[in-house]
């Protein structure tokens, strides 16, 4: 017999509220191989993100995987860990509290979560619960859609409601990579660093690669990233030759989106090009990907190649213009609700 959550909060005695649930990728709770092996083994066996058969693939993941990546992914943390912790969970929690406080005025409730680690998904959409709120607009900070982060999110909202009673009213937001508020705050990011440093011969806008493969199966990953960017270029009046397209943080032997960050780079550098800034849209928070991959390791590749300046233009992290962005969007979402 299937085991229900008994939905005691949903009461006439509360006020009825409205929830808001940001979510994220994730991160370990620590900068250790057991926090690693522990997260790295929830990432790796959704489906989502291999799309491999599980009799092929979870052999090696736990065979081999699990006892050699856990410990070399702790040492790339351990450059990037704060006193706040994790990078990306830290921002995130920001932006949960800012927001919250500009929904004060409303019954509205934002809370955070992460797809994988903590806090988890059911913790997220349980303090929703025991707020009352019957009205869930979930918020991946994704702004391209991917099968493999948007897709997987909502898979998992899914897996932890279908054991409510009582299911909340639901919205979700697949993504939001063309919305005006959004490319404009990240053409402010890059003019407002621009503004205190000399232009680059070249502005590498690059997004986090997925294989090939889901691209040719119809996920419409590719051309939301090159939207995106086509449109920073137009408002930042930069000609063909000024900016590039390109795609980080492959996996594996198989062939991912390409251009490929790291080549270009380092072809760039062989080039001669004196200069070059990267900026990762996709990116709501910096993270691993953004503070190790793209700001030490690719640098030390452009340099090394020749290159003479790199220069990393942050993600929008908790900014007044990604937050009034936020807003905007939650607000328009949850229209009609209030």
């Amino acid at each position: 017999m299937n085991s229900y959550l008994n939905p005691d909060t949903y009461t006439t005695d509360k006020p009825l509220h409205t929830g808001v649930l940001l979510i994220n990728l994730g991160t370990p709770d620590a900068p250790t191989p057991k926090a690693l092996k522990v997260y790295l083994r929830e990432f790796l066996s959704d489906p989502r993100i291999t799309e491999l058969p599980r009799w092929f693939w979870l052999p090696i993941l736990h065979g081999i995987i699990l006892n050699i990546r856990p410990k070399r992914s702790a040492l790339l943390y351990q450059k990037i860990w704060t006193e706040a912790g994790s990078p990306l969970l830290a921002t995130t929690q920001q932006q949960a509290i800012t927001l919250q406080q500009r929904f004060s005025e409303q019954k509205v409730t934002v809370v955070y979560a992460m797809r994988y680690g903590n806090p988890s998904i059911t913790v997220g959409l349980e303090k929703l619960r025991q707020a009352n709120a019957q009205r869930i607009l979930c918020l991946p900070l994704y702004p391209q859609y991917s099968s493999s982060t948007t897709g997987s999110t909502f898979d998992a909202v899914v897996e932890v409601l279908k054991k409510w009673r009582w299911w909340p009213e639901l919205r979700l937001i697949t993504h939001y990579y063309n919305q005006p508020s959004y490319i404009n705050a990240l053409v402010e990011q890059i003019q407002a660093d621009w503004a205190q440093r000399q232009r680059p011969e070249k502005l590498l806008i690059s997004f986090h690669g997925t294989p090939k493969r889901f691209q040719q199966a119809g996920d419409p990953y590719y051309v939301h990233c090159q939207q995106t960017a086509q449109v920073m270029a137009e408002q930042l009046q930069l000609t063909e030759n000024q900016w590039q397209l390109v795609f980080q943080s492959r996996f594996g032997k198989e062939e991912w989106l390409m251009p490929y960050l790291d080549k270009t780079l380092e072809k760039l550098g062989q080039a001669g090009t004196s200069r070059v800034d990267v900026i990762c849209p996709g990116f709501s928070a910096d993270c691993l990907e953004t503070l190790e991959e793209v700001n030490e390791t690719n640098r030390n590749m452009f340099l090394q190649s020749g290159g003479q300046e790199f220069h990393y233009i942050p993600a929008l992290n908790s900014s007044s213009a990604h937050i009034d962005m936020l807003q905007k969007l939650i607000q328009q979402h949850i229209c009609g609700w209030q």
